[in-house]
C-alpha cells in the first residue's frame, strides 16, 4: 500500500489549479512514502506532465537512514510533524526558502475494512507555505 497516487493528485491539481509549474516552488514535500512511494509518486506526476524530481522532498527519507529497512515509509503523520515543525518552518524563516508545497500523507487505517480483505485507502492534503 502507498499512499503515492493520493499525494499525486494532490500535487498535480495544485499546479493545474494556480498555473504554476514545479519550479515555483523551492520544495514539493511529501509525508512519508518512502524509497518506494518516491518513484511511483514522481512517475505518477511525470504521467501527468509534470517533472518535480528536482523540488521533491519526503519527510520519512529525510528522517530514517537505509539501513532501517523502511522500504515503503513509516508514519506518514508523524513524519510530517517532526518535519514541518523541526525543518520545513527553520527554512522558511531563513528565507532559504520562499514557496513550499507541502503534502501530508497517510493511510486511513480500519481493522474491518482490512479484515474483509478490502485495500487501505490513502489520503494527502495540499498546504502551501509561502514567507
Amino acid at each position: 500500500m502507498t499512499t503515492s497516487p493520493a499525494a499525486g493528485d494532490v500535487i498535480v491539481q495544485n499546479l493545474i489549479d494556480f498555473g504554476y509549474q514545479p519550479e515555483h516552488y523551492d520544495k514539493i514535500i511529501t509525508g512519508d512514502l518512502g524509497m518506494v512511494g518516491k518513484d511511483i509518486l514522481i512517475d505518477y506526476v511525470r504521467a501527468k506532465g509534470y517533472d518535480i524530481s528536482d523540488q521533491y522532498m519526503d519527510c520519512g527519507i529525510e528522517i530514517y537512514s537505509e539501513d532501517q529497512n523502511t522500504q515503503a515509509g513509516g508514519s506518514g503523520c508523524g513524519c510530517s510533524a517532526v518535519m514541518l515543525a523541526g525543518y520545513i518552518l527553520k527554512m522558511l524563516e531563513s528565507g532559504e526558502w520562499k514557496r513550499v508545497l507541502f503534502v501530508p500523507t497517510g493511510a486511513l487505517l480500519s481493522p474491518v475494512s482490512f479484515n474483509e480483505g478490502n485495500s487501505v485507502p490513502g489520503i494527502a492534503h495540499g498546504v502551501m507555505l509561502e514567507k
